[in-house]
């Protein structure tokens, strides 16, 4: 491991140092026998963090659960919890998911209760507070924010809990009261993923289209309650944002299998495509205009 020297400190602090990709190809700064070995590791292993310093920067992984540019990892005395709250996202969103679009004429959601209280909303609220200990301020904010999230969906729907949706059908109650409060509900949360979606702009194509699909999934949800009729939701907008849903609990899996799959468990490595206005996107283009020359 190489030790980093007073210079790649201060060009750490500057700004100006490169980054160093989880799949990296042929550069100029690998030695001959790097750039022989290169030639046939089909892209590189994209979790293969090389810690060159202080100076090294990894760019946007959704594996770690981050957006943009950050600090090597290798000091860090925790393990990645990026894949336990993904995964404990997708599967809850997975299932509620089905249930909204219909699957097999499931329709009632109480089957959701258990792993919203349970995975999708403490182990994921845990692996939030987790990635404020390893210092991921984006990651801390999102996995605590939906742990949340589903820990509030579980109270609202614990049968003789808190009474929530009885609350709104009293005899002075509108029959569209409970689905109009639940759709600003939702609505809420469509506007705080928005704000998370806007921070992947200049990640990775796989974890910029988690969002995007969450994002999707709120907004039709909360359509269609807004919308409801007879104090029923609006069946068709629903069952859309259950699809939605499903594609977002995908891609959850797909960053978290991205987080955890390396040379040392896996046979495969899982690609990582950063968008080309990214900080790694510009750089391989200025790399590819350098050889081209």
């Amino acid at each position: 491991m190489a030790t980093s020297s007073g210079s790649d400190s201060k060009e750490y602090e500057n700004g100006t140092s490169a980054t160093f990709d989880h799949a990296a190809g042929l550069n100029s700064s690998q030695t001959a026998a790097q750039r022989e070995r290169a030639r046939f590791d089909y892209g590189g292993n994209p979790l293969a963090h090389t810690n060159t310093g202080d100076s090294a920067r990894f760019p946007a992984f959704g594996g770690e659960f981050q957006p943009g540019l950050y600090k090597p990892t290798t000091g860090r005395k925790f393990g990645n919890p990026a894949p336990l709250g993904l995964s404990a996202f997708a599967l809850t969103t997975f299932v509620l998911s089905l249930i909204n679009i219909g699957v097999k004429n499931v329709h009632e959601p109480n089957i959701v209760v258990a792993l919203a209280f349970g995975y999708g909303g403490l182990v994921q609220l845990l692996a939030g507070m987790w990635e404020m200990a390893v210092g991921n301020t984006f990651g801390a904010t999102a996995l605590s924010s939906y742990g949340g999230f589903w820990l509030s969906f579980a109270i609202l729907l614990t049968p003789g809990g808190f009474q929530i949706e009885a609350a709104y059908t009293g005899a002075t109650a509108g029959s569209n009261d409970f689905t109009n409060a639940f759709g600003f509900f939702l609505a809420g949360w469509f506007v705080f993923t928005s704000i998370l979606l806007l921070c992947t702009l200049r990640s990775t194509v796989a974890f910029f289209l988690l969002f995007f699909f969450l994002d999707l999934t709120f907004l039709l949800l909360s359509i269609g309650y807004l919308y409801g009729q007879d104090g029923a939701p609006k069946a068709v907008v629903i069952k859309a944002g259950g699809y939605f849903g499903i594609f977002a609990a995908f891609m959850s899996w797909y960053n978290a299998l991205a987080g955890i799959a390396d040379d040392s468990n896996s046979f495969f490595v899982i690609p990582v495509a950063h968008f080309p206005w990214s900080v790694k996107g510009r750089e391989r283009r200025a790399v590819t205009k350098s050889e081209d020359v």
